[in-house]
């Protein structure tokens, strides 16, 4: 057995899968370039491999929410443009300048902060100013924004930064026909067309997120920001599966079966005896629980596909483990237990796992923890 195949669980992700989902993204962006965003460890699978896979493809930006995901690129050698747009007072301003770094600015506190730091630093910032269109949570409102601009432009004409880019999020756009899309659009337009006629030569305006990138083409402007999608996933199952975009799930999750054993009808699993064998069966004990980030909500729903059937969750889900109830069938110790993929092999999907769990695909596959190792496939010498 090799060591890949003796590991308790892992998460194997398919770098090639996640090149061919940038192509595919890009192609739907049209003229406009793509940033791949590798926020949250690259949504579970991997930020420096996945960062270098998407550069790969073509790829032209790297996206971050916290500064010190950006750093952690810089510090693992990825060149090129990194923006980073989740900030708080004291935050790493002069280290995310010196290393290149995109900030994102969405009030006077942070352009003071950052224009301090460029200051002592001797080096611009560059910026870009977030417009909140209708969110609701990061972001300058409409009616604080000629002070933001106005404020940015004294910087940029003192030298201290240099604005590369003007931007917003949508909030609905992983609902077709959304009223919110049109009337975001209208009010990112309005913002945009002040701040130009502020004098403001953004490099790049960008508000598609992968529902947006996917749907709306007007949307696009100078650059699309795409996350979920790029991993393979749909960001709405309203919207399409992933296939209907020409995506591929990356991620597949493995465990090894630790035990299997018979027991006689009547009999209690797990916490709770919310599941009660009704006839005598074999039980399969699967060594990954909600410490793992399997959701303990998708307790006696959730899919697993075990010795090429599909079985549900018997009973809770605990902190290391749960059971399936393999109905008799003699499966050994140390047999795969699939419990998401791309379906090659019939197993189930992140999809199915949000559905089972109340919860969207994305957090499925972002929650997946640390103790399980992230086995990257198809990876180039740089990757490994």
């Amino acid at each position: 057995m090799n060591e890949t195949a003796s590991l308790r669980a892992r998460a194997e992700i398919d770098l090639d899968a996640l090149r061919a989902n940038v192509r595919a993204l890009r192609a739907r962006a049209g003229g406009a370039q793509l940033m791949a965003v590798v926020k949250s460890d690259a949504y579970g699978h991997g930020a420096v491999p996945c960062a270098r896979a998407a550069l790969e493809a073509g790829a032209t930006w790297l996206g971050t929410a916290t500064p010190q995901e950006a750093l952690a690129l810089r510090e693992a050698g990825l060149g090129g443009r990194v923006m980073c747009w989740l900030w708080t007072p004291g935050g790493p301003w002069r280290e995310a300048i010196e290393a290149d770094i995109d900030v994102s600015v969405s009030g006077m506190w942070a352009l003071r902060e950052v224009v301090a730091a460029a200051t002592e630093a001797g080096i611009p910032a560059r910026i870009q100013l977030k417009a909140d269109t209708g969110l609701g949570r990061n972001g300058c409102q409409p009616a604080d924004w000629p002070e933001l601009v106005a404020a940015a432009r004294g910087a940029e004409d003192a030298g201290t930064v240099r604005i590369t880019g003007l931007w917003s999020h949508f909030a609905c756009a992983d609902e077709p026909g959304h009223p919110s899309i049109a009337a975001q659009l209208a009010v990112f337009r309005d913002m945009v067309a002040h701040a130009e006629k502020e004098g403001v030569d953004p490099e790049v305006r960008h508000m598609a997120n992968s529902p947006a990138t996917l749907t709306i083409p007007e949307a696009h402007f100078d650059l699309v920001r795409t996350g979920i999608a790029m991993y393979g996933i749909s960001p709405s199952p309203e919207l399409g599966t992933p296939a209907d975009f020409g995506l591929r799930p990356v991620m597949t999750l493995v465990a090894s079966i630790a035990l299997v054993k018979q027991v006689p009808a009547g009999h209690g699993i797990s916490y709770g005896h919310h599941y009660t064998t009704s006839a005598e069966t074999t039980l399969g004990l699967v060594p990954v629980g909600y410490a793992d980030g399997i959701p303990r909500h998708a307790s006696g729903r959730a899919p697993v596909l075990v010795g090429g059937v599909t079985r549900r969750i018997a009973g809770r889900v605990a902190m290391d483990q749960f059971v399936v109830d393999l109905d008799g069938d003699e499966i050994e110790a140390g047999s795969e237990a699939v419990l998401f993929g791309p379906g090659d092999r019939g197993e189930p999907s992140a999809e199915d796992w949000a559905q089972a769990a109340d919860t969207i695909a994305y957090e499925i596959v972002t929650r997946i923890g640390t103790r399980v190792p992230r086995v990257h496939l198809h990876a180039t010498p740089a990757e490994s």
